[in-house]
């Protein structure tokens, strides 16, 4: 299992995450490629909160692929088109997220390969075999 790393000497985090992760010895690694808020059929909803869905399902299932869940997750990297959209992509991901909470990075980005890409989300987890 990982641990959390949350220092008293800095300030708290600003959300749901952790500051850092120590992953143990042994661990194995998955890295997953940003996912697209596209579905199987190649529709994209234009809503953000309804992408992002779509985004964390799809790593749920390679995780799922690579026998891991939600809980090995130690990393989330996420990159959204518009500052609003910010609390809508937050919501969806704190109902993913487990316990300890996953280092997070949120970043705002001018766009992505299609227009009609809100939000990408790419995991980084580990699992002690």
């Amino acid at each position: 299992m990982a641990t959390s790393l949350t220092p008293t000497t800095i300030r708290p985090p600003f959300g749901r995450y952790s500051h850092g992760i120590v992953v143990p010895a042994g661990a194995r690694l998955l890295v997953t490629s940003g996912q697209l808020g596209v579905r199987p059929d190649d529709t994209v909803p234009d809503d953000v909160s309804d992408q992002a869905e779509i985004c964390f399902a799809a790593c749920a299932a390679i995780l799922a692929e690579a026998g891991m869940s939600f809980a090995d997750v130690i990393r989330i990297n996420a990159f959204v088109t518009r500052r609003e959209d910010f609390p809508a992509y937050m919501a969806v991901r704190d109902r993913w997220v487990s316990a300890p909470p996953p280092a997070s990075t949120l970043v705002i980005v001018t766009g992505f390969t299609r227009p009609e890409f809100k939000v990408e989300v790419e995991v980084t987890a580990a699992k002690v075999p």
